[in-house]
């Protein structure tokens, strides 16, 4: 087997380098648990940057995983297929929606969720003209043409324009600025319930209830981007559950089928009915494998408890981390909800990923100066605690 180092010589010679990897190589994971090529040990509060909300190899994903594909990868989509019923079944049944559509990714469910809207406006106001959607600044709705033009990010858009035409950006959480970007060409809202890669951004308890109430003033669409922080994450299935606030669409993906990569667009009756025949499409989506592995995931979700775990972990992450503040005179702030939580500093936290890597510990940075922390809802409090230990080592090293 190669080590670590001989991997990461040919990712070199054959990988584009689109992503700013780190030198680690890993090949085996268990729970919140990696580890890599040369057999070391690396406790993980990244997730697959929150895809592994089960943890690795959860026994039940596992299990689906093998048992269909020994019976059926993948068919086309022009059949039925009951594994994609059966996700579908599940996700409408906890949520407010009454159809779902199957993709392979986040930003193909935003893809989706953007064609909708749109196609729904036209329709049922006759107005060509009606295709705006309002995002916000600092937000991250992927990485195709029409998910970065939605991207409230200069850096994400820089080199791809022009752009798709019809996006409004305004600050998060200032419900009168979006009421004031809303025009006659408006459609749509859509926006995180919280800012992920915008550095795990909290609203306040009542910005998506006055969003809502826009969005019902102006008859705008309003699309919850949930793929980062649903499916568990926050304590809540689905995140906009703390918010007192009902979406008309919804996008899901990142741990819906506990690390098989899937997308899903969510939505109502009468919004779905836009897309008929023909309108939109994808040719892996919702396949025999991923829903296998969505249904077994959404149940062990359901079934073990990993709600009320999000909630208790986080709550216990969150005050170590408030330890960390009052020591550290540098770290500015602890917010989140749930297991999806950021540590804000005053300085660049880039260095403290790569000490954490060094020692064992996966970190990750948002917006430079943010740490966040998504491990697994699985996580335990002596992994917090060995957490909690490697980083203030770090930290304490900062101040020397």
């Amino acid at each position: 087997m190669n080590t670590s180092a001989q991997w990461i010589a040919k990712a070199d010679k054959y990988i584009m380098k689109t992503y700013g990897r780190y030198p680690l190589v890993p090949v085996r994971g268990e729970g919140c648990v990696l580890w890599d090529a040369d057999g070391k040990r690396y406790l993980d509060f990244l997730a697959g940057v929150a895809v592994n909300n089960l943890g690795h190899c959860h026994p039940k994903v596992v299990a689906a995983l093998q048992k269909q594909a020994a019976e059926m990868i993948h068919c086309s989509n022009y059949y039925h297929i009951p594994n994609q019923i059966e996700l579908a079944e599940l996700l409408c049944a906890h949520s407010f929606a009454d159809k779902a559509f199957f993709c392979n990714s986040g930003a193909e469910a935003n893809e989706a969720a953007i064609k909708l809207a749109r196609k729904y406006a036209r329709e049922k106001t006759g107005d060509a003209e009606r295709y705006g959607i309002i995002t916000a600044i600092a937000s991250f709705h992927g990485r195709t043409m029409a998910t970065i033009s939605a991207t409230g990010q200069e850096k994400v858009q820089k080199f791809f324009d022009p752009l798709l035409h019809g996006f409004t950006y305004v600050p998060f959480n200032d419900a009168d600025a979006l009421e004031a970007a809303v025009t006659p060409q408006t459609c749509a809202v859509m926006l995180e319930p919280i800012q992920g890669e915008g550095g795990v951004v909290v609203p306040s308890a009542d910005y998506f209830r006055k969003v809502r109430e826009i969005c019902d003033r102006h008859g705008l669409l309003l699309i919850f981007d949930e793929v980062q922080v649903g499916i568990g994450r926050t304590g809540k299935l689905f995140a906009h559950e703390h918010f007192d606030a009902v979406p008309d669409i919804m996008t899901l993906a990142k741990a819906l089928a506990g690390g098989a990569p899937i997308g899903a667009m969510l939505a109502k009756d009468e919004i779905a009915a836009s897309f008929s025949p023909g309108t939109h499409g994808s040719t892996f989506g919702g396949n025999p494998l991923v829903t296998a592995a969505g249904v077994a995931a959404i149940r062990a979700v359901l079934e073990e408890g990993l709600l009320n775990r999000a909630e208790e972990m986080g709550e216990y992450l969150t005050g170590e981390l408030e330890r960390l503040k009052e020591k550290y005179s540098f770290i500015t702030d602890v917010r989140g909800i749930g297991l999806m939580i950021g540590m804000e500093l005053s300085v660049p936290a880039g260095d403290i990923v790569v000490k954490g890597l060094e020692r064992g510990v996966l970190l990750n940075v948002a917006q430079d100066r943010v740490l966040r922390f998504v491990p697994p809802l699985v996580v335990t409090k002596q992994e917090v605690n060995e957490m909690i230990a490697v980083l203030d080592g770090i930290l304490e090293e900062m101040t020397q």
